[in-house]
């Protein structure tokens, strides 16, 4: 049994801030207490004592979208659950939810077994599974309501990949019809597939094979109709929606409009979409513009979504902020796509900055305190079925917990702060007002004052419940 005791920190919430005293024994939160308090005795005897004068203490953050080991365009996410759960952690992520995936021909309860077996004993904090149905048919959807009370409780569907992962109205609507009767949340890659696919044939014709072209061939029309479209449906159900990795304000305009009539529809965005542009990066010179390819794509900055996608954040319109973290090396695997960006891997790698790149938009005064730890800790809690488990510090709640300095400073790049299994930073040179100083899953120390003291292993495959979140 480990006692653990936090003293002098300002304890963040979704909804307040406060200087509070927290309690560990052994993997939970057993008090949080005023300072001084001896309520229980003298709480720091027999205690490991963190002295968190002057820092934030705050949920470990829940990353409800990545991709370790991900099979995608005759490659695999270069991240394995061991390496991608380590840099997760050094960042201030003690919960992640990846996806199993289905192809078409297979069965979804095989797919999740082929996943467990991948992520068991491997990570060092603990994970949940989505499950990407990639075949919707009767087997499938009949298997859905077995992974539910096996825990996983939220399922990905495409509107892109026509030929991978593409599913069509019909088969959304179906979907749609066996989430909502089983109280499951519909996940949407909204993209409209077929269209892309002509605008980025007719690009390769006109000989615009460069990385930025992908970008092009993906316009904010076609996430924003998709969008559109996917609501529909999801009306017509009544099933929940979570519209993921939303990158054109357009996009979050129907997703806004829909909260506004009731619906339960979700938005997530990723720090990508918050940082980096159409012009920037992926018309980086030569072939450097692969390191930033990623569906959706980034958009222009001129444009103007990221300060939207910011407004949609402070407005809860973006419900999360996830990372989709689906890393591939520059040599060997973005380079597939030398000559022919339609084949370059999708996938930014970012596991490890997200609670970085979006405590700097605190600092840069775009959200609060409190709306930080909303999106990337409680609120992803509870919108996939882990609150009050994680997300909160609470009596009783998982000990998973950060020791944030907003005085420090964290300096992204390789060779800096870069733990993920990647040849480059999509960040780069990023320079971040706040640090990292101790994290702690379920009562264990896994990081503290820049030296890992984690294992793989110690994460443990989370049973989710129903949303907690929907209207």
């Amino acid at each position: 049994m480990t006692r653990i005791f936090i003293q002098g920190g300002t304890v963040v919430s979704a909804t307040g801030s406060q200087l509070l005293d927290v309690l560990v024994d052994d993997e939970t939160i057993v008090a949080v207490l005023q300072p001084g308090s001896t309520a229980l005795g003298d709480p720091a005897a027999a205690a490991t004592v963190i002295d968190a004068t002057g820092k934030y203490v705050i949920p470990g953050g829940v990353d409800a979208h990545t991709h370790m080991q991900l099979p995608f365009g005759g490659t695999e996410a270069s991240d394995t659950f061991e390496t991608g759960t380590r840099a997760a952690a050094w960042g201030g992520t003690t919960t992640i939810v990846d996806f199993a995936v289905q192809k078409p021909g297979e069965r979804v309860q095989d797919t999740l077994a082929l996943w467990h077996g991948k992520a068991a004993g491997q990570c060092a904090i603990d994970y949940g599974f989505h499950q990407i149905i990639g075949d919707v048919n009767a087997e499938s959807l009949a298997g859905m309501a077995e992974l539910v009370s096996e825990g996983v409780t939220s399922f990905k569907l495409f509107m892109a990949y026509p030929g991978v992962f593409y599913s069509d109205d019909g088969q959304i609507l179906r979907a749609m019809q066996q989430a909502g009767d089983l109280g499951a949340l519909l996940m949407m890659h909204a993209e409209n597939g077929i269209a892309i696919d002509v605008l980025v044939e007719q690009a390769l014709q006109r000989g615009d094979t460069a990385p930025y072209f992908h970008g092009t061939s993906r316009p904010w029309e076609l996430e924003e109709e998709a969008t559109h479209r996917a609501i529909m449906l999801a009306q017509v159900t009544g099933a929940p929606l979570y519209v993921v990795h939303v990158s054109a304000k357009q996009a979050l305009e129907q997703i806004a409009t829909a909260r506004g009539r009731g619906q339960n529809v979700f938005g997530e965005t990723c720090p990508q979409y918050l940082y980096l542009s159409l012009e920037e990066q992926l018309g980086a010179p030569g072939f450097e513009g692969a390191k930033w390819v990623c569906s959706t794509p980034l958009r222009a900055r001129e444009q103007g979504h990221q300060d939207e996608l910011w407004r949609y954040i402070r407005t809860g319109d973006v419900t999360s902020v996830a990372t989709d973290h689906c890393p591939f090396c520059l040599k060997d695997q973005k380079e597939l796509g030398l000559g022919d960006f339609s084949k370059i891997p999708n996938g930014i790698g970012g596991v490890e900055h997200r609670m970085d790149l979006m405590f700097q938009g605190v600092k840069d005064g775009r959200i609060s305190l409190e709306r930080w730890v909303d999106v990337c800790c409680t609120t992803p809690a509870r919108m996939f079925g882990m609150y009050p488990r994680k997300g909160v510090i609470s009596p009783g709640a998982d000990a998973d917990i950060v020791v944030y300095d907003p005085n420090g400073h964290t300096s992204i790049g390789v060779g800096k702060t870069h733990h993920m299994n990647m040849d480059y930073s999509a960040y780069e040179g990023f320079e971040i007002d706040g640090r990292v100083d101790t994290v702690i899953s379920r009562g264990r120390v896994i990081v503290d004052n820049g030296a890992y003291l984690g294992r793989a292993g110690h994460g443990r495959f989370v049973k989710r419940a129903l949303s907690q979140n929907l209207i």
